[in-house]
């Protein structure tokens, strides 16, 4: 017994001498505790259950741990025993026993377990010691590319800042997921759908437009696009209120263009049903003002985040994204407008096309990475003017091709009332229906379902969409079943939305136009 000890003594001594570091500094581990892990999952099946989906074999120290932890999963995924014998089998047959430390040190790790107990704390220790040799490893990645002549120093932060968000989010090195796991994922979420009225992903708030789509679905790149005057920005902020306010879901709004006081005015406008006009000249009378206090305290506490820089790059946005769903829980992004922004690092981008498609592109791996929804505003060509019933299509799309192909769905905003045309063009034959006061979003390109025209209500004088069957009833325009249980009170970073500054609003002088939205003299509002 003497001589088993001093022999796994030794093997632990020349693995230690092995993985210390130039500097003579060892890497931060807890040897002991992965003993005590490994020892406890060979005996108790209970522990085994509590934790296994915590690790990898990756955030093992031991070489040694590694390989048996591999086994080890790989036998539990597949519904086989799990035990000494088990393990030891499954080494032999695969020719890995003697780089898992052999059939005595695998029966020596069971000496002194006696139960579960503590199997989580000892699995966190465990995780934290990875995650320090995870932040060693990134850093000093950091520290050789800074001192390289070459290195571009804005995919260098971008890179390091991806770097720490893997580690935050458990996600460094992910292998591949199997098809068995995949399978077992998918229909978990097929049943919790079960009771959410085939909502999937986040809801826009308009019925027909989630019937459509199921809720705008993790990692998604959508695209709405629209010319100047049909309501880009107005249908952004109806949408940003009926996520943020009605169903208490953190989103986050990056203004290119309008200053943050401007958006919430907007949004205080759509609110509190107050003329814009109104509310830029400060002429309300009693009763308004009074509806103004009262009707913008939900508004207030909901949890939007706006950003107001303007020509923000690709990779300054990448890292605040990060930094909204880390910090704050973020579950949707939008931005207006994409065209706005720009590509960024030291490099040439090339022309305009190639600099908009790496915009694009990049914005679809951001939603990919976060695994949030992305919706962008776009706008389209001149030629939509040309055509005889002005209903936008894909090749109206301007700048690039590329955003057509990156995007999960591309949707126009359609006013046919804009264009003085009466009535709409596409209704069923017999039916004549009035375009005042109505919009339609166009789903031109949708690649997880099918295309469709959804009709909503506008009301100009309030920057408002809403359900076409709402408006007609005389309702508010949002549905019902508005308000959900999510808790609220997060904090807010980079909006105007504290307690009491929503009243604090701009004189006349102080807003300035949309250089994207303009509009004729007769609109009430800039959409």
């Amino acid at each position: 017994m003497a001589q088993k000890e001093t022999l796994s003594s030794l093997t632990h001594g020349n693995f230690a001498k092995e993985l210390s570091i130039a500097d003579g500094k060892m890497p931060p581990n807890a040897v002991d505790f992965e003993r005590l892990v490994i020892g406890t999952f060979l005996i108790d099946k209970k522990g085994l259950d509590h934790s296994v989906d915590l690790l990898t074999p990756e955030v093992f120290y031991d070489p040694r741990h590694k390989v048996i932890f591999a086994t080890i999963l790989k036998l539990y995924e597949g519904n086989q025993p799990v035990d000494i014998m088990t393990i030891i089998q499954d080494l032999k047959k695969e020719d890995k026993l003697l780089s898992a430390g052999g059939d005595h040190y695998i029966i020596d790790l069971t000496m002194g377990v006696s139960s579960s107990a503590h199997i989580e704390y000892h699995v966190r220790v465990i995780l934290e010691k990875y995650i320090l040799r995870s932040l060693i490893n990134v850093s000093a990645n950091v520290i050789d590319s800074s001192y390289k002549e070459s290195t571009d120093v804005f995919e260098l932060l971008d890179k390091a800042e991806q770097s720490f968000f893997e580690i935050t989010n458990g996600t460094i090195k992910k292998g591949f997921d199997t098809a068995n796991s995949l399978v077992k994922q998918a229909i978990d979420t097929i049943k919790s759908l079960k009771d959410k009225q085939g909502l999937s992903g986040v809801p826009s708030g308009f019925r027909d437009i989630d019937k459509e789509t199921g809720g705008w679905q993790n990692s998604d790149l959508i695209i709405i696009a629209a010319r100047p005057a049909m309501g880009k920005t107005a249908f952004l902020l109806s949408m940003a209120r009926n996520i943020a306010v009605g169903h208490k879901i953190p989103m986050a709004l990056f203004s290119l263009e309008m200053a943050s006081v401007q958006l919430i005015t907007r949004m205080i406008a759509s609110e509190t049903r107050i003329s814009s006009e109104k509310l830029r000249k400060g002429t309300l009378d009693d009763e308004e003002w009074q509806r103004l206090f009262s009707n913008v305290s939900e508004l207030e506490n909901a949890p939007l985040f706006i950003d107001e820089t303007p020509s923000l790059s690709i990779f300054d946005f990448r890292a605040k994204c990060r930094r909204l769903v880390m910090q704050h829980g973020v579950r949707l992004i939008m931005v207006d407008y994409l065209q706005l922004m720009t590509a960024g690092g030291g490099k040439g981008s090339g022309n305009r096309e190639q600099e908009i498609s790496m915009i694009s592109r990049s914005l679809k791996a951001i939603a990919k990475e976060l695994n949030v929804p992305v919706i962008a505003l776009s706008q389209l060509s001149r030629s939509v003017e040309t055509r005889p019933g002005k209903r936008p299509q894909l090749s109206d799309l301007r700048e690039s091709g590329a955003i057509e192909q990156d995007a999960d769905i591309v949707s126009f905003i359609f006013r046919p009332e804009y264009y003085k045309i009466s009535v709409w063009d596409n209704d069923e034959e017999g039916q004549e229906t009035s375009t005042e006061n109505q919009a339609e979003l166009i789903i031109a390109k949708h690649r997880n379902g099918a295309t469709a025209d959804v009709r909503l209500s506008f009301l100009k004088h309030f920057a408002k969409f809403g359900d076409i069957e709402a408006a007609l009833d005389g309702g508010s325009g949002y549905p019902s079943n508005f308000g959900s249980n999510e808790p609220s009170g997060f904090d807010k970073i980079k909006t105007t939305i504290q307690p009491g500054a929503a009243f604090d609003l701009p004189d006349n002088s102080q807003l300035s136009g949309s250089s994207m939205n303009d509009f004729d003299d007769d609109d009430d509002f800039p959409f």
